[in-house]
């Protein structure tokens, strides 16, 4: 079976539990036509770049799926029909991720350092020069 990975964005209307209801929904879909998901994230409610169908926010769901071309077909049809989601999108992939997607991971602010760690700029204002007066 091939392996793909799938984001869908669903209406900023529906609850979290509306869009896991769906992500069963579309699980069983699969699972009809022998394919299973095998990772599933809800990365939450985030804004739009733009507006799609009046919508300024969407949910944002992962599956990660192991499942024949045709399943992946059905599964598309089905949510071109359903009126709560916006977009989606499948990619195939050689081989799926383990853990968790580059969106669910903790930023670490220690690579960052801290802001007042900055070493001497030199200068004497906030400008990095001594305010000499102009000459004319």
């Amino acid at each position: 079976m091939a392996l793909y990975e799938h984001i869908y964005l669903a209406r900023q209307d529906v609850s979290q539990q509306q869009v896991e209801e769906l992500t069963g929904a579309l699980s069983e879909i699969l699972a009809s036509n022998g394919g299973k998901i095998a990772k599933t994230e809800y990365w939450g409610l985030k804004g739009l770049s733009y507006r799609i169908r009046k919508n300024r926010k969407a949910h944002y769901t992962l599956l990660n799926i192991d499942a024949p071309p045709a399943a992946v077909a059905e599964m598309e049809r089905q949510m071109r029909i359903n009126e709560d989601i916006l977009r989606f999108m499948t990619v195939r992939v050689d081989e799926l991720e383990d853990g968790p997607s580059a969106m669910m991971q903790k930023r670490d602010r220690d690579e960052r350092g801290d802001r007042g760690d900055r070493g001497d700029r030199g200068g004497g204002d906030r400008f990095g020069g001594d305010r000499r007066p102009r000459r004319a």
